[in-house]
Parts: structure tokens; C-alpha cells; sequence
């Protein structure tokens, strides 16, 4: 969770900042995010705003943890929004060395199989139609050896090597029971892919025989990482993303070998597993496990280039917004009882059912374009009421919540649905800025271009140092999940009843 505490040293001067900005803000409303003030035409005023936008597409760079839930599977049909390519490389491993088949002194007669399973949490898309997993080694040594194992961002792909597994996986199925190693155990939740038999024969061949050459592969983590480098799991054919977690103990490369037990001489059948190791498993000869995972999108013409009254709008890796609000320049002090920025959902009459296959973003973020630079900063007092935050940093408050946490009770932000009146049923969002929008009118600051997205993760390079990189935020979307289409400030509407728009609630003062 982003966390940036700064020490306060002086508190009179922290007196006098929060004392000058309890009297600079006239209006200290708390309304909810889904609450209008009441309108007269004689004490209070309501004027609605016309909005310019753009379409924008993220060039993200963000990085998986992990830790973090990583996105599986091939959208191949998408109508409005194209196609994403999601794969995921990992690196399951001995938790010890020198490691051993079976038990301590077993004598290990053969592998009867290798399976490679992922830990299922759900999926996001058209899971009718069947997913392609493919399997491949990795043959890029510098994906297994590098020495701190950092993430890496979502463009990165290590080469691979050959194909050594396949499945065909019904994601409507994994929740129910399976039952493996001769119906001993069971699992659900878990994508199971066996692998060939080729790759069983090389595991075996090169298993550990109590020598130091590089052919025993089970002696030292540095053997290990010489022959194993990873796998990259892909998908070459489905319409839907899958979610999987790395650290999860169900996901694991699981040993399936014929022993003779130590004593009796009695063959048995046993299996062994390796999973992925964090670096708090670390220890002084293994390091912990690589993973990677890689997310690609490729959009048709018609998000590079909208019609003027749309604007399309997806979870990173993905797309965003321009908003720009000329009626806010200029504008009188007053007393700003809510302002508030309302966007509604495009339907696709085309394809109806494609908008509740591929469902819209929980939350959208917003956040302003600095002046006079190409950078972002967070939008001003209304993203949490609760806490004090400086996203000009220059107060010695942090620049985001010190919590890490958007209050979405009170910015809004969240999806909704609702019948519009144009007698569509369309989910919505909106955005409280009353306290930006305050601060604007009463403190004269710049009327800033906003950006409007559903973020999974943002950064604000400025505020990092040399030595200390600024920090990844979460925005509470999960990777890759959710899109929609929207009305533009540019739609054709003339009574502003269902393009995007700001609405000022507002008395003299």
C-alpha cells in the first residue's frame, strides 16, 4: 500500500496551514457521492458545464509483483475494444538443496509424469469459449539468473524455448472437484496442464546422481537455474482473460515419480512439488523465483480514432481521457455547495451482450496535468476529505493519502447503474471535484486539463529521488479488467442530460 509519512517539525506552522485553509475553503460539505443539493433559482444556482475531451491510449510501463494477481489468456474478439494478449513466466523451484525425489534415501525408479498448475481466482470475459494454453521453457538465462529478481514491466517477454505442454481449459469448469495421483487427492480452482513426456524424460535424465556437474540439476539452486530456466505459459486461442496468484500454493510444477522405499525395497508412487519462492524464502543459497507477466493490447481503429461522441475507456494496461472545462476560467468566488464531473456509459446496440461479457471498470481516477509540464499530479482535497495531502508537495504533507486510499464513499468514482433519459439502462460514474472546484473560484489556481481513467496502478515520476524512485499506487482495479465505452463531452446532446458533463451547485456570497 503507498505509503510516504514526512515529519512535521514545526506545529505552529502546521497550525497556521491547516487554520488558513479551514478559512480559505467556504464550503465544507460532506455529501455522498450520489447527493445533489437542492436548487431554487433564488438563493441556490445550478450550471452545467460543457466538457472538451480526447481520446488517449497508455503507453504503461508498470510492473507485476510477485505477489500480485496476474492475468492469463487470449481476448481474441472483443468488439469494440480488440484484442489483449496476456502471458504469464514464472520459475517454480526447490526450497532446498541438495533436493530429493521421494524421500531421504529413496531409490527413484522413474517420473511417471510432470504437471504444471496455476492457481485459478476467476476470469474476466467470454468464458464460453475454450482457452489454448500453451507451455514453453524459457531459454533466457538472464530471466532466471538475474540476482535481485525485480519485477519487470508488463512489455517484457523472455525468449522461449521449446513446447513442452498444452491444455484445453473450460474456465466454466475449474471450480469443480479434480481429483490426481491415482484419486489420492483433490483440488479445485487450479488449471492443470501436463507435460510432455519429452520434458518428463529430460527432468529424470537430469535429476541429481550425487555429482557436482551441471546434469544434476536438484544439487544447488546455481545447478537448478542452468537447467531450468522458467516457463511461459500463453494462450493461442480463447476470448477471456484468466486471473492466477503465484504465490498460491496451488500453484506448482508437481513431480509424479515410482520409488523403491529405503529398507522394504517396496515400490510405491509418491509426487513432489516445487513452487514459486518470494524473498522472504530467500535464504543464502537460493535466490528467489523470477516472474514476469506480460500484457498486450491491440485496438482496432475505432478507439485510435473515436467518432466525436465517444470516448473509450479500459483498465491498464489501457486507455484514458483528456478533459478540459473552459466554463471554469474566470468563474466568480462563490460558494461551491457541488461540483460534480457525470459520465455515462455508450451502449452497444451492435453487439448487446458484449458489454455484460466484457464488463465496465469498478472505479475511475482522475487526476491533473501540471502547468507548463508533460506530468501528472493528483487531483486537489477530493480524492480522500479525511486526510491531508499536498499534491504540489511542497507543504511537508505527502502528495497522495498518506493511507493509499481513494474515498470513494465521497469522490464517487465507482460504477453504478441507472435508466437514463434517453430511456437507456447505462452505468455511470460520478465524480465529486467540489472542494477543487472551491478551492479554484475562492484561491484563483489554475483551471487544469484533467485526465479521466480506470486505473490499475499509477506513478508520479516528480516526487522520486535518484535513490528512491517515487511510488507505485494502486488504484483498486484489478490488472487488465473491465472497459467501456462512454458518451464524450462532444456527444450530440443540447439539453446536457447525458453527455459528459460538469454540474455546479453554487450560492453568492
Amino acid at each position: 500500500m503507498f505509503k510516504r509519512f514526512l515529519p512535521i517539525t514545526l506545529l505552529s506552522y502546521v497550525f497556521i496551514v491547516i487554520v488558513n485553509w479551514g478559512c480559505t475553503k467556504l464550503d465544507t460539505t460532506t455529501l455522498g457521492s450520489d447527493l445533489i443539493p437542492a436548487v431554487d433559482n433564488v438563493n441556490t444556482f445550478a450550471d452545467t458545464l460543457s466538457i472538451e475531451t480526447t481520446q488517449g491510449i497508455f503507453n504503461d510501463t508498470f510492473k507485476i509483483g510477485r505477489g500480485e494477481n496476474h492475468a492469463l489468456g487470449l481476448i481474441s474478439n472483443d468488439p469494440l475494444f480488440g484484442s489483449t494478449d496476456a502471458r504469464v513466466f514464472f520459475q517454480p523451484k526447490p526450497t532446498f538443496y541438495p533436493y530429493y525425489l521421494g524421500n531421504a534415501g529413496d531409490t527413484i525408479v522413474a517420473i511417471d509424469s510432470i504437471v504444471l498448475s496455476l492457481s485459478y481466482l476467476g476470469s474476466w470475459g467470454d468464458t464460453t469459449v475454450p482457452q489454448e494454453v500453451k507451455v514453453h521453457s524459457i531459454s533466457d538465462l538472464n530471466f532466471a539468473d538475474s540476482v535481485y529478481k525485480k519485477p519487470q514491466p508488463i512489455a517484457y517477454t523472455p525468449t522461449n524455448g521449446n513446447l513442452i505442454g498444452s491444455a484445453t481449459v473450460d474456465l466454466r469448469t475449474l471450480k469443480n472437484v479434480v481429483k490426481f495421483n491415482q484419486g489420492k487427492d483433490s483440488t479445485t480452482n487450479q488449471v492443470r496442464i501436463k507435460l510432455s513426456d519429452a520434458y518428463r524424460d529430460y527432468f529424470f535424465a537430469n535429476r541429481d546422481t550425487g555429482t557436482q556437474s551441471l546434469s544434476n540439476a536438484l544439487r544447488s539452486d546455481s545447478l537448478f537455474r542452468k537447467f531450468h530456466n522458467g516457463f511461459a505459459i500463453s494462450s493461442t486461442a480463447g476470448n477471456a482473460l484468466m486471473y492466477v496468484n503465484l504465490l498460491d500454493v496451488k500453484t506448482r510444477l508437481e513431480i509424479y515419480v515410482r520409488k523403491k522405499n529405503t529398507g522394504t525395497g517396496k515400490l510405491d508412487t509418491t509426487y513432489n512439488s516445487f513452487g514459486v519462492l518470494s524473498s522472504s524464502s530467500n535464504i543464502a543459497y537460493i535466490t528467489p523465483s523470477a516472474t514476469a507477466n506480460f500484457v498486450s493490447r491491440s485496438y482496432p481503429a475505432n478507439v485510435v480514432n473515436p467518432a466525436p461522441g465517444e470516448l473509450y475507456l479500459q483498465t491498464g494496461p489501457g486507455t484514458f481521457a483528456n478533459l478540459k472545462i473552459p466554463g471554469l476560467t474566470g468563474m466568480t468566488n462563490r460558494i461551491v455547495h457541488r461540483a460534480q464531473i457525470s459520465i455515462e456509459q455508450m451502449p452497444d446496440n451492435l453487439n448487446p451482450l458484449a458489454d455484460s461479457i466484457f464488463s465496465r471498470p469498478t472505479y475511475m481516477y482522475l487526476d491533473i496535468k501540471d502547468t507548463g509540464a508533460i506530468k501528472w499530479k493528483p487531483l486537489y482535497l477530493d480524492l480522500n476529505p479525511n486526510t491531508r495531502y499536498d499534491p504540489d508537495f511542497t507543504s511537508g504533507f505527502p502528495y497522495f493519502p498518506s493511507s493509499g486510499e481513494i474515498d470513494y464513499n465521497y469522490f464517487g468514482g465507482a460504477a453504478r447503474k441507472k435508466t437514463n433519459t434517453l430511456g437507456e439502462k447505462v452505468w455511470y460514474y460520478d465524480l465529486n471535484v467540489t472542494r477543487y472546484v472551491q478551492q479554484m473560484v475562492t484561491q484563483g489556481t489554475p483551471n487544469y486539463e484533467l485526465r479521466l481513467f480506470p486505473g490499475f496502478s499509477t506513478v508520479y515520476p516528480q516526487y522520486g529521488t535518484s535513490t528512491r524512485p517515487a511510488d507505485i499506487i494502486p488504484l483498486d482495479n484489478p490488472l487488465a479488467l473491465g472497459r467501456i465505452r462512454v458518451k464524450s463531452g462532444s456527444y450530440p446532446d443540447p439539453e446536457k442530460k447525458v453527455k459528459m458533463r460538469m454540474t455546479i451547485i453554487w450560492s453568492r456570497l
